[in-house]
């Protein structure tokens, strides 16, 4: 669909003509010159032996670093080329020429390095990134709500990831595997994530870090037995306030895994019912049924645990009055932290394979119900994330009452603390903030595969915080 003489702008271009749902038919050439500190940027757009040729000069700083320099080629590239996209295909996108899945980092980077002030983020937004007044606005609040930010690099989170299932949801792409498959297997993989764990407790060690917060992710970390549950917590000792656990499927949550949560000072966990229509959740895959999802969420209050609930809007099926019911029935329950998730539709889900049909015309109608009903009620906005194939190009967002944040969203989403990965498929990011640099050291994928590796994964991590 599109060509460049500069490969590194590739990836974004192309994403971009996704969002566009830019036909196979159409063509799009683009060519960057560089004279000096002048850089043009032209489209060549090709559709039905029609052509449109476009061009734009800019003058680039030279006192600029040169990761600072691509990376406002990359953005006058996006910039240019949804300029033609919008105007050949007479269409607009939420995100404007945004295809990142951190648009809350881009406008935190813009100010400080001094590009923006932050009263001026909406503004600027609209204007240079063609991003729509609302998401302009949801942008600039959530970085007034991001106030636990420290930039510190001898702060580190810790996640730990049991990429493990009761069952596979239609939609899900994630590597994770169902709990029939490696049932065999857990005892062993929790054995090698514990050696991860103590080789992970020298480094901490011997770097002088401080853990600021601890993550257990999947995948259904609940789905562990009971005895898996209190082996794996019984060796995470780090003196910190907030320790968090998903335990996303209800049918998982017993009042025994609570209490051995609560022993070992976990603080927050998640119960995900997605939606409170029980006929979608047999649809997607889930046998979950609300009662379990209500039993669930009040034995957690009983044991005083923060909670975060997520939901999806665009499920197959569901109309906007369906998923105003379950916003509605969130509310009167009331947890300390929402999630509203868009629907992303993956090439590895089972949900792409089947060509299930899906209902996207109410979604942005559903997403921005759920906005303005939550802020309504006392909730704000604090995180955001985009994912490849969201319905309608839309977002992930994260929501808070009562200072009830989980602030390892925050880290992880704006790349603000270094994080240490544990378990198959976790990913290490070590943060540089004076440099502006960040590196990144992943595990193998599978289960299988990292219990057979654990050793050489050790001696990369320990190469890795050197």
């Amino acid at each position: 669909m599109v060509s460049t003489n500069k490969e590194e702008l590739l990836i974004s271009l192309q994403d971009l003509c996704n969002l566009f749902n830019v036909e196979d038919d159409i063509k799009i050439e683009h060519k960057e010159t560089i004279l000096g500190n002048k850089i043009t940027n032209e489209f060549i757009y090709e559709s039905n032996s029609i052509t449109h040729s476009y061009s734009w000069t800019y003058d680039i700083d030279k006192s600029l670093s040169e990761l600072r320099k691509k990376s406002l080629r990359k953005r006058k590239a996006a910039n240019g080329l949804y300029q033609v996209l919008s105007t050949e295909l007479n269409k607009t996108l939420p995100w404007g020429s945004l295809t990142g899945v951190r648009p809350t980092k881009l406008a935190r980077d813009l100010i400080e390095y001094g590009e923006m002030k932050e009263y001026l983020v909406a503004e600027i937004l609209e204007k240079d990134y063609f991003v729509s007044k609302d998401k302009a606005e949801l942008v600039a609040s959530i970085l007034k709500n991001q106030k636990c930010i420290i930039r510190n690099d001898n702060l580190v989170d810790i996640y730990i990831n049991i990429p493990i299932c009761p069952t596979r949801c239609i939609y899900c792409s994630f590597i994770s595997s169902e709990l029939e498959r490696v049932k065999n297997k857990i005892d062993e993989y929790i054995n090698a994530v514990i050696k991860e764990i103590n080789a992970v407790k020298d480094i901490i060690k011997n770097k002088a870090y401080i853990v600021r917060t601890i993550y257990i992710g999947g995948g259904t970390p609940s789905v562990l037995n009971n005895n898996q549950l209190d082996r794996l917590l019984s060796e995470i000792n780090f003196p910190v306030s907030e320790f968090t656990v998903e335990c996303g499927r209800a049918d998982t949550i017993t009042e025994e895994k609570l209490d051995i949560l609560k022993k070992h000072n976990v603080t927050r966990i998640s119960i995900n019912p997605q939606t409170f229509c029980e006929a979608t959740l047999k649809r997607i895959g889930r046998k979950q049924k609300n009662n379990e999802v209500l039993e669930a969420y009040s034995k957690a209050l009983v044991r005083d645990f923060q909670v975060n609930m997520d939901f999806i809007a665009g499920l197959p099926g569901e109309k906007l009055g369906i998923f105003k019911r379950t916003i509605k029935t969130a509310l009167e329950l009331y947890p300390n932290n929402i999630t509203i998730h868009t629907l992303s539709v993956k090439n590895g889900a089972e949900l792409k394979s089947h060509q299930q049909m899906i209902e996207s015309r109410d979604v942005f109608k559903m997403v921005d119900f759920a906005e303005k009903t939550l802020v309504e009620n006392g909730y704000k906005p604090y995180y955001l994330y985009r994912q490849k194939n969201q319905l309608s190009g839309l977002e992930n967002v994260g929501y808070f009452r009562d200072n009830n944040i989980c602030m390892f969203n925050i880290d992880s989403m704006e790349e603000t603390n270094t994080i240490i990965g544990i378990g198959a498929n976790a990913i290490s990011k070590r943060v540089y903030n004076l440099e502006h640099k960040i590196e990144r050291e992943a595990n193998v994928k599978f289960i299988e595969e990292y219990i057979a590796r654990i050793d050489e994964l050790i001696e990369r991590k320990k190469q890795f915080y050197k």
